[in-house]
């Protein structure tokens, strides 16, 4: 089992991070928030406090040359695909790679919120896949700045100022971004997002996030408080004879915290 030296702290998004990436993209919050909304996963981290991936093995292919094609095909093969299911499953398929060619398997992961590949970390400003991959491990607010990193090198930021979500989606997306509606998706968002009040809760999705983590399913971290997300607080807090709170606040976050064991390194099993 190959263990990285790159510490899952899986912290959430933070209010500094959004600021952070509104200030480099030059937007509102309405337009940062409808970015992250419909083209982001929700939470950039697996139950597991692995960061969110998808191994391309195509990718790989490319990489090494097709060297491994013939011996390792599930994960070294010219046509894309083959997947399998998603979640950690996808460590278990990277680290088949990484033993046979450590960089080019991060490589050909998507890493992430915003599922950014490895293979465009100097793009997107790091110095080498292996920095990349430890702000990936370290918190939502550096998988942010990945993306925010992202819309720069590709040039979007100006449609994205511009709420131009027609231009956006086909540069993010690819050509076929109308088949899943990403334009028509952003712009609702965006038009919801303008009221402050409809926004994500940054409190209550830290501690949807944390509950997810500690293996209390809120069914979503999307900053919304419903009755999924009650009950696994619930569920949380009568497990640690905790009285039941009716909402979540910065002690509740901070109880959740101290719950949550200490950033671990990077396991590919």
């Amino acid at each position: 089992m190959a263990i990285l030296p790159f510490l899952c702290s899986a912290i959430p998004l933070t209010a500094n991070g959004l600021q952070s990436a509104m200030d480099a993209l030059n937007v509102d919050a309405a337009t940062l928030w409808a970015m992250v909304f419909v083209e982001t996963h929700g939470c950039g981290f697996f139950p597991s406090r692995r960061p969110q991936i998808l191994y391309e093995r195509h990718l790989f292919s490319k990489s090494t040359g097709g060297q491994y094609d013939a011996t390792a095909s599930d994960v070294s093969n010219p046509m894309a695909g083959g997947y399998g299911p998603g979640g950690d499953n996808q460590y278990t398929r990277l680290a088949q790679a990484y033993a046979l060619d450590a960089d080019a398997a991060l490589e050909s992961a998507s890493w992430g919120l915003g599922q950014v590949l490895g293979q465009h970390a100097q793009h997107v400003g790091y110095s080498s896949v292996n920095e990349m991959v430890t702000a990936m491990a370290a918190s939502e607010d550096q998988q942010l700045q990945a993306v925010v990193g992202f819309i720069q090198w590709q040039n979007l930021g100006k449609a994205l100022q511009q709420q131009n979500w027609a231009a956006y989606a086909r540069a993010y997306n690819g050509v076929d971004y109308a088949k899943n509606q990403y334009d028509t998706r952003l712009s609702m968002a965006y038009n919801l997002f303008k009221d402050p009040s409809k926004r994500p809760d940054l409190t209550v999705r830290s501690a949807q996030m944390l509950l997810y983590l500690l293996g209390y399913d809120p069914h979503g971290v999307d900053g919304s408080m419903g009755a999924h997300t009650l009950t696994a607080l619930h569920n949380f807090q009568a497990a640690q004879g905790q009285m039941l709170s009716t909402e979540i606040d910065d002690g509740v976050v901070a109880i959740l915290t101290a719950a949550t064991p200490a950033a671990a390194n990077l396991s590919l099993a």
